[in-house]
């Protein structure tokens, strides 16, 4: 309960300051019709809070596309093209590194983007999630040129643009330890949500993100999900905000 008291206290002192706190909801690595997808469809249709799905796009299968076609409310990202490292060892995992010609890499991403539209047509927004939520820099000012209008990692953002054309939207809160490829616990979990909002309220100012992996989650954290919308929702002082509202501006939130 300590942990939701200081999630309480900060919102209230963004009532204090006659603001809203935005949070928004992005889940990664969809790619199929499977049992953890629909445990995850049922929660936001039972919560009614809007979700994210980061779709991988070479391995998206027409039975996710009919699934999806039935629910409402979810928005569809590209989460880069075949979630596959190209990085040598030791370095970390990344599609979209510096590790390929920069023309090969965005070959790719237009060939994922293709491959959405035959699936799920207009209902795709132009948002690029990198797998392992890294990107090369240098790759970032390429991303209008071939027609995304956003892009979302993970962490505090450094500029709510970071290229004309481009809103980034990160997500803050991730629910998996990778290590041990376990819930991170409650306590944790909380803490971080608490800390995304002082930041956001005291000088990013940007929506926190609540980062779900459906394929990777053990009970721990869907009970945590669960339990987080269910409280957060009714929260007075904070909006749940869908993906396609937050990239839809093309300057800085005020």
């Amino acid at each position: 309960m300590t942990g939701w008291r200081a999630v309480d206290d900060e919102i209230a002192r963004w009532g204090e300051a006659g603001r809203k706190a935005t949070l928004w909801w992005r889940d990664d690595d969809a790619m199929d019709a499977t049992p953890a997808l629909d445990r995850l469809l049922d929660l936001h249709c039972a919560a009614k809070v809007p979700l994210a799905l980061a779709i991988v796009p070479a391995t998206a299968t027409p039975a996710l596309a009919e699934r999806l076609a039935h629910t409402p409310g979810v928005d569809l990202l590209q989460h880069g093209y075949a979630h596959t490292n190209h990085a040598p060892a030791p370095d970390k995992k990344m599609e979209l590194g510096p590790h390929r010609p920069a023309m090969f890499v965005l070959g790719e991403l237009g060939t994922g983007r293709m491959a959405l539209e035959r699936l799920f047509g207009d209902r795709v927004l132009p948002v690029l999630v990198p797998p392992w939520n890294r990107i090369a820099p240098a790759l970032v000012p390429t991303l209008p040129e071939v027609g995304y209008r956003g892009l979302s990692t993970f962490g505090s953002r450094r500029r709510a643009c970071p290229v004309s054309g481009l809103v980034q939207v990160n997500a803050h809160v991730d629910l998996i330890d990778w290590q041990s490829r376990r819930f991170v616990g409650e306590e944790a979990a909380i803490a971080a949500l608490a800390q995304a909002l002082v930041a956001s309220r005291t000088g990013t100012d940007e929506p926190v993100g609540v980062l779900s992996h459906h394929l990777a989650m053990d009970e721990g954290a869907w009970d945590f999900l669960n339990s987080l919308w269910e409280r957060i929702s009714s929260m007075p002082g904070l909006k749940i905000a869908p993906a396609h509202d937050l990239f839809a501006s093309r300057e800085p939130r005020v």
